[in-house]
């Protein structure tokens, strides 16, 4: 599935796409590298690489347009790409602030739809967000200089979503 993954990202230009630390490709492959060595389920791995595919709330370069989810189904299997729309179609200024609640609401900024994600689903979403926040901190002292202090604000309120590998990369990161 990984190899599918990449021929697709290649194929979309992702390594011509400037990204902190190099290049596109090279951060998603960090991201997945870096879930990996937390412990993460092949799926979320799946999803910390292709996560950028249809662009992110910031991060607007997309690699693949919506219609053609299956595309990328296809390549990493139904969960995986479930993980990718929902990392993707985030309205981070409606949903990050109440992720740790039980009732939590979810606002897709494709749809405008709101849903309530299950606790699995809050927890993959926080540890795919870490990931992402966390490589391109490491990599990019700018980055981290400037977001780094309200990286640590919402890493520390969604503590109790993270894996323990990650809050400990976190804190590693971040202070």
């Amino acid at each position: 599935m990984t190899e599918q993954a990449l021929v697709m990202l290649r194929t979309a230009g992702a390594e011509a796409i400037d990204h902190p630390g190099g290049n596109l490709l090279a951060h998603l492959q960090r991201v997945s590298a870096l879930l990996a060595s937390w412990g993460a389920r092949p799926a979320l791995v799946s999803a910390g690489l292709c996560h950028a595919f249809y662009g992110t709330d910031g991060f607007p370069a997309t690699l693949l347009p919506l219609d053609r989810r299956s595309d990328l189904m296809q390549a990493i299997g139904e969960e995986a790409e479930a993980l990718v729309y929902s990392y993707a179609s985030c309205d981070r200024k409606t949903s990050y602030r109440t992720l740790t609640a039980d009732d939590a609401e979810f606002t897709d900024r494709f749809t405008g739809e709101r849903t309530q994600p299950t606790a699995h689903q809050r927890r993959d979403f926080a540890e795919l967000t870490a990931a992402n926040e966390l490589d391109i901190a490491a990599v990019s002292p700018e980055m981290r200089g400037r977001f780094g202090p309200a990286l640590l604000e919402l890493f520390t309120r969604w503590r109790p979503l993270l894996s323990e590998p990650a809050w400990e990369h976190c804190r590693n990161v971040l202070g």
